[in-house]
């Protein structure tokens, strides 16, 4: 696990459960995060029952908000996700460019472990809250 400072602010990508009025919210977790856009990357999203997943690149996209998180609240999500402590493979950190208005940033997003959404559902326009 990669260590950062703890005032260090980082932004993340969250793309299903995560987004604002959804089952984990990330507006309800702690440290609060700060909302900076809505954002849309390349890639397919597949629906696997109660959560998506993502698969990075390709032709089509996801659409998604940019948060500003600290170093704490990147903990909560990697718990979240099960990245950390490492229970499960499904979702791996990556950290990517997302274009938002007016520059480039460097966001962490989850993507989902190729494995897991084979024969699932992919979900048309990559939007989670209106699929």
């Amino acid at each position: 696990m990669t260590s950062h400072p703890q005032n260090t602010q980082r932004h993340v990508f969250v793309y299903g459960t995560l987004r604002a009025g959804q089952a984990n919210d990330i507006n309800r977790l702690q440290p609060t995060p700060r909302f900076v856009t809505h954002a849309r990357l390349a890639g397919t999203m597949y629906h696997l029952g109660g959560y998506p997943g993502v698969l990075l690149g390709g032709k089509q996209t996801v659409l998604g908000e940019v948060y500003a998180i600290d170093a704490a609240l990147e903990r909560v999500l990697d718990e979240i996700e099960e990245i950390y402590p490492q229970r499960k493979d499904e979702y791996t950190k990556r950290e990517i460019t997302v274009t938002v208005p007016n520059r480039a940033l460097p966001c962490l997003v989850y993507e989902i472990n190729a494995r897991y959404v084979e024969n699932r559902p992919q979900i048309a326009g990559g939007d989670w809250v209106n699929r």
